[in-house]
């Protein structure tokens, strides 16, 4: 019986995989970590054949141990910059498999690694015409300055896929803005775009960072799972094709792209139709007033993260078709209305 181990249950990402994978595979053995009490019971009211861990990312003999006795990790929980996790998770797959028996550690990383121009010039709200592809210019990826975002925690993943790759295969998740509505049992709410319309609503207009000319892909939860639906199912058919896994399994799992200043009028669109605002307007905001409202989500919104995802499609023929975020925002926006009202 194959064994998963999954950090992040009841995260946005995290949660919404497990929903994908117990109705694909209720064959697994489930193991997952959760940092209380309360949550684990959440957890196992939704899934009570799951082993529930009590714990955090700062137990690395935990992580080890339950690394070790695992055939795979889903890591999801502040996978991409948790330095320690990510050592242990790798130290516990490698003591514990064989070239024989070689365990796979799907590591969730971000496309925040691509905004490192723009907060190297220090420049926000233009465009960039610099875009990726995890494909054909996988390389450019490999090669990446080693003060981007992510980028340390990344290396380790990279180089362990590298140096251990007869036990240890390894694939790098990297999600752009995800937006639509988790299955997961704790969290069900994606982050830029969500704290976008929850500003949207506070200011009462749609928040702009300098020309709003930025661009960053999306793509919706459920077409996230799917990805690492795909990589499990060819983790338990032990399939090795060339780039699947190891130094150069970067995934990008875009969908699409946005000028976040066309999305901030979007979303006041959105706002004032369904009746929460006057008017439908969109405004430059202070980068410095941004972030006391929204710390690294506004500074977001000013940066450039573009990037083609080529690698899901070409090897594990990935076809998302989940709905666009422009059509998912009257829904994010109603959430955000309701939750501002619950706080209230």
């Amino acid at each position: 019986m194959t064994k998963l181990f999954i950090t992040g249950a009841t995260g946005y990402i995290g949660g919404d995989s497990l929903a994908t994978l117990v109705v694909n595979h209720p064959e697994i053995s489930y193991s997952a970590l959760v940092r209380s009490t309360e949550k684990a019971e959440q957890v196992k009211a939704h899934y009570p054949f799951v082993r529930i861990v009590v714990g955090d990312l700062d137990d690395s003999t935990l992580l080890e141990r339950e690394s070790a006795a695992a055939d795979i990790v889903l890591h999801t929980a502040d996978a991409s910059d948790h330095v320690g996790a990510a050592k242990a998770i790798i130290a516990g797959l490698v003591a514990g498999h064989t070239k024989e028996n070689p365990g796979y550690l799907l590591h969730t990383g971000g496309t925040g690694i691509l905004t490192w121009e723009d907060t190297d010039k220090n420049e926000y709200g233009n465009k960039s015409e610099h875009v990726y592809n995890d494909w054909d210019g996988v390389d450019e990826f490999l090669n990446l300055p080693d003060h981007a975002f992510h980028r340390n925690v990344d290396q380790l993943v990279l180089q362990a896929g590298t140096q251990h790759a007869d036990v240890l295969k390894t694939a790098l998740v990297c999600p752009p803005t995800i937006y639509g509505k988790g299955r997961g049992p704790v969290s069900q709410r994606g982050r830029q775009v969500y704290t976008l319309a929850e500003l949207t609503l506070r200011l009462k207009k749609g928040p702009i960072i300098g020309a709003g000319q930025s661009i960053w892909n999306h793509v919706h939860i459920h077409d996230l799972s799917d990805v690492y639906a795909l990589l499990i199912d060819a983790a338990i058919a032990g399939r090795t094709d060339d780039g699947l896994w190891g130094p150069k399994a970067y995934y990008l799992t875009e969908t699409g792209e946005h000028y976040w200043g066309q999305l901030a009028q979007a979303t006041a669109e959105a706002a004032t139709k369904l009746g929460y605002l006057p008017e439908a307007k969109a405004e430059a905001i202070d980068l410095e007033s941004a972030k006391k409202y929204a710390g690294f989500e506004a500074l977001s919104w000013g940066l450039n993260s573009r990037g083609r995802s080529q690698r899901a499609r070409e090897i594990l023929a990935w076809n998302p078709s989940r709905s666009s975020l422009v059509d998912e925002l009257p829904d994010i926006v109603r959430g955000e209305w309701q939750r501002l009202q619950d706080a209230s």
